[in-house]
């Protein structure tokens, strides 16, 4: 099933996709431009993991490790679809990362990789957007690189993991104004989803809630104030976002 969360004349909404429509918790049926996407879920933690794709660690030119390179994000950052991003006017390369998103649906602890994905409720899409002006190095990604206001999409859709037959196999793409940028495969993570959760719960209990961005493939390329950047997971979802300049308004 997919699940999302919107806001319709001015109330927040659970909702399910319907055909081309979405079917509101009060049984009415909407169009989907007719609603305010938010986040599909309410993160509890956001664990970003870095470097999960061998070829884009070669492309930003970086070793790849055994240990996966993680950090934490802060709930600001994360918005839904159809949201903008704000490119700060003083950057010269700032550009989207395409991830699956796994979020946890039972509390995880010392998880066996055999296991794992027991402990998931289900599969979203991220827009990780990152900054290299304010990157130090690719081993401390300082907040203004990764934990800006809204720098996050997830969306539009919260798809049940039963529903999805093998996460490890799903095409990614990003288009920039309708162009493919990017394509990927999650097959070619370094660390596959169940050694993920495997890593991290061996470090601290995973809770419902939790989301884990999986890293990005190759093909991160430069977006400006006006691009649109679809990003998309098959079987999981079409993530649409824009992004504006500081001067419209949008918290940088």
């Amino acid at each position: 099933m997919r699940r999302a969360r919107v806001i319709f004349h001015g109330v927040r909404h659970d909702a399910t996709g319907d055909g081309d429509r979405l079917r509101l918790d009060d049984g009415s049926r909407v169009a989907e431009d007719e609603v305010t996407w938010l986040p599909p879920v309410e993160p509890r933690t956001i664990f970003a993991v870095g470097l999960n794709y061998a070829k884009h660690a070669q492309e930003i030119k970086s070793a790849t490790e055994q240990e996966p390179l993680v950090f934490l994000k802060g709930p600001n950052a994360v918005a839904g679809h159809r949201s903008s991003t704000s490119r700060p006017a003083d950057v010269k390369f700032m550009h989207y990362e395409c991830e699956l998103a796994v979020v946890i649906g039972r509390t995880a602890r010392r998880v066996p990789a055999d296991a794992a994905l027991k402990h998931v409720a289900g599969y979203t899409v991220a827009n990780d957007y990152a900054i290299r002006d304010y990157l130090e190095n690719y081993y401390r990604p300082n907040l203004r690189v990764k934990n800006r206001d809204g720098a996050t999409l997830l969306g539009p859709w919260l798809v049940d993991a039963s529903d999805v037959a093998d996460p490890m196999n799903l095409e990614l793409t990003t288009t920039v104004n309708g162009k493919v940028t990017q394509r990927g495969n999650t097959r070619d993570m370094i660390l596959d989803v169940a050694h993920l959760i495997a890593h991290l719960s061996s470090i601290l209990t995973l809770s419902p809630g939790d989301v884990m961005l999986t890293g990005t493939p190759e093909g991160v390329v430069n977006v400006d104030a006006g691009d649109e950047v679809v990003t998309e997971i098959a079987g999981i979802g079409r993530l649409v976002g824009y992004i504006v300049p500081d001067a419209a308004g949008a918290i940088a």
